[in-house]
């Protein structure tokens, strides 16, 4: 059994984050509109998720670590989100965020971008996830749908988790367009909620979409390194990075500030319907880009299986 460690979350009303971020957000795009509205329908496109919304229940499960992955890559550690689901006392909850997937089931390294509403007493798990991989035919990306191919609901090494019932409800619409700042979209939205709330952490998750523009995108190659990865330097020569075009659909994973779990405070993954999907970086087109999102604030944070031995290299 992997250890739990849990953890309550200053929880502000959805009318002061909406401020908060609204505020944070002009200082970094020319446009910005934060307003609390209706869930829309995510199993409509161009989400098409297996829930209708990320309300109910909220909660963030930071589970495994970088330090599973590099200097050097620790294979056993395999999860699966049903048990994590209970882990964080929500069987049957609905999963979005960013991890890796598990070598185990698929004999390489790759990018999850996790989507799964877990089983429960009277449902089995609908696994609607993504895998971001490097094509072995041209170098570029390819990315499938998870239930093309396997059955499971596992993963490995780590991942960052926003779990809800996923219910329709309120939620906070976050508008952006216009990168004046040096700041990522999910940056910003963090260091505003850090710089606001200070020594009281937020969680935050949910999706956004990229609606125009084009992002910088890394997906892990498919061997892990042999050669022990000491450096950011080492980790960014590993990976493989990509511009790749919008729409692009995005799960973030926000936590304001670290209450001292070895938390990754925030972990981006997305995928598209045209064939482009990995780990979030920045969009490079600050002119044009534009940015549509959906967030709910989490009431409790879980740390599942937290590294003994941890690092700060590659947590970008």
């Amino acid at each position: 059994m992997a250890k739990v460690e849990r953890f309550a979350f200053h929880v502000p009303s959805l009318e002061e984050l909406a401020g908060v971020l609204q505020k944070g957000l002009k200082e970094n795009f020319a446009d910005a509109q934060v307003s609390v509205v209706d869930c829309p329908d995510l199993t409509q496109e161009p989400f098409k998720f297996p829930a209708k919304g990320i309300c109910g229940k909220p909660r963030i499960a930071d589970v495994g670590g970088v330090p599973y992955l590099i200097p050097l890559v620790q294979k056993e550690k395999v999860y699966d989100l049903n048990t994590v689901a209970k882990d964080i006392e929500l069987p049957g909850a609905f999963i979005l965020g960013a991890g890796a997937v598990s070598s185990k089931i698929l004999g390489i390294n790759a990018e999850l971008i996790p989507i799964v509403q877990t089983k429960s007493e009277k449902k089995p798990a609908v696994n609607g996830s993504y895998v971001a991989q490097i094509n072995p035919a041209d170098k570029g990306c390819l990315l499938e749908k998870y239930s093309s191919k396997y059955t499971d609901c596992e993963f490995g090494l780590l991942a960052n988790l926003y779990a809800s019932e996923g219910k329709p409800g309120k939620v906070i619409e976050v508008k952006a367009n216009g990168r004046t700042g040096e700041l990522n979209f999910v940056s910003c939205l963090r260091q505003t909620l850090e710089k606001h709330y200070g020594e009281k952490p937020v969680g935050m998750g949910g999706t956004f979409i990229i609606q125009k523009g084009k992002a910088k995108i890394h997906i892990m190659p498919p061997e892990f390194s042999t050669c022990p990865l000491n450096t950011d330097e080492d980790v960014n020569n590993w990976l493989k990075f990509f511009e790749m075009k919008a729409p692009l659909i995005c799960q973030p994973v926000i936590v304001s500030k670290d209450p001292g779990f070895d938390l990754r405070v925030e972990h981006t993954h997305c995928f598209s319907h045209h064939g482009e999907g990995g780990h979030y970086h920045q969009d490079t087109s600050p002119d044009s880009v534009q940015y549509l999102g959906y967030f709910q604030p989490a009431e409790l944070l879980f740390r599942i299986d937290r590294p003994q031995e941890t690092h700060l290299v590659g947590r970008d």
